[in-house]
């Protein structure tokens, strides 16, 4: 079900190897999200080609596409995607939570219409645990309620996030019992909550430590907050989890975020950023960010990143051993000028490589207990600038 050995510490970094179903993950890890059942722009065989150990998977979006008769049919998300390494599905507690006033929660669940046709929907803490049953993810997550930073201006109350958090705290034992009447092979992760407020996160985290979950999740950060409230509670909450058990905050973040969360005790990550902005936004290199779409770069015969091994950066090894040369940004461009969809493609590779091999790099500086000095070198060389 789970197994997680811790190898090495260094302040609170943690060096460990996590045992799942499906195989086992190197941490501190980054996880790509693949909400509807595809990390977008990439095959399964170039993200095991650039290192992924395990991915995400949508429980509200594959609930409601193509849906759960399809995913038995298929004994589950890992045949039906092609991916035989590790999967993480989140409980749809976010997704409900984005759907703003669509939804009506209540003590039973969430009531809402389907994005997709309009059905009226009704999801609660046994229905989440049945669907990630369906789904066969190797971590599975509670339901909760992730607590916003505000609403329309109106910035969370100390009260207003306790409700959400005590609320969250009911679900989580529901979870718990369904996941255990279910049968579930797999393992079932709590979520701390509480918004801002740090007393808050540790009575959510008392609580569910209590429950004994196989391991915990942050929530509630990258929902809206200013970076430095993002920091402060990712400074207050991971270190003061059981050391035993995996650490994930969700939904986090720049490469910078990363090295930060894994200097608090950090286990895991997700994040869209690396994909989506390799769609719409700046691309990540060693040395600060990089705007594509800037005219500077039309003839510019440079990679990406000139340090980078990626397939965009520096090209594939032909059969005679010979490599085939990298893409120039000049091309990059001209692509995405064109609204070719190669450019988004190789953009998505670059990124996902950069974030995959930022935790590489992490491993290997726990490994030799040198992840300070390597935090302050890679912080300095991102300031430098592209």
């Amino acid at each position: 079900m789970l197994k997680f050995e811790l190898l090495k510490t260094e302040g609170r970094a943690r060096r460990g190897v996590l045992t799942l179903n499906h195989g086992a993950v190197q941490t501190p890890i980054f996880m790509p999200v693949g909400t509807y059942g595809t990390v977008k722009g990439v095959t399964p065989r170039s993200l095991e080609e650039m290192g992924a150990q395990i991915i995400l998977g949508n429980t509200f979006h594959l609930w409601m596409r193509p849906g759960l008769d399809v995913l038995q049919q298929f004994g589950g998300l890992h045949r039906f995607e092609q991916w035989d390494k590790p999967i993480l599905t989140d409980s749809g507690g976010f997704q409900v939570w984005s759907l703003g006033e669509m939804r009506k929660i209540s003590e039973e669940g969430v009531k809402f219409a389907s994005p997709v046709n309009g059905d009226k929907l009704f999801l609660t803490p046994e229905v989440s645990m049945q669907i990630q049953t369906t789904l066969n993810s190797d971590l599975v997550m509670q339901f909760d309620e992730c607590t916003p930073y505000d609403t329309q201006g109106h910035v969370t109350t100390e009260k207003e996030a306790r409700f959400s958090m005590e609320l969250s705290r009911r679900w989580a034992m529901r979870c718990q019992a369904e996941f255990a009447r279910l049968e579930n092979p797999n393992a079932l992760f709590g979520i701390v909550q509480g918004g801002m407020y740090e007393h808050l996160r540790e009575e959510s985290l008392a609580a569910l430590v209590e429950i004994d979950f196989p391991g915990y999740a942050v929530g509630g950060v990258s929902v809206g907050e200013p970076k430095e409230d993002m920091l402060r509670i990712m400074a207050h909450t991971p270190h003061r989890l059981p050391e035993h058990k995996p650490r994930y905050v969700m939904g986090v973040g720049t490469p910078e975020d990363l090295v930060e969360g894994v200097a608090q005790g950090v286990d895991m990550f997700d994040c869209v950023m690396p994909t989506r902005n390799a769609r719409n936004g700046p691309l990540f290199t060693r040395f600060g960010d990089l705007k594509i779409r800037n005219a500077k770069h039309r003839s510019d015969p440079r990679p990406l990143d000139e340090t980078c091994t990626c397939y965009t950066c520096r090209g594939h090894t032909r059969p005679d051993g010979t490599v085939s040369g990298g893409f120039s940004r000049a091309y990059l461009h001209h692509l995405d000028r064109c609204g070719e969809m190669l450019g988004p493609m190789l953009a998505t590779i670059h990124n996902l490589h950069f974030y995959l091999n930022l935790m590489r790099e992490i491993r290997a500086a726990l490994d030799a207990g040198t992840f300070a000095a390597w935090a302050d070198a890679f912080r300095a060389e991102r300031r430098r600038g592209v």
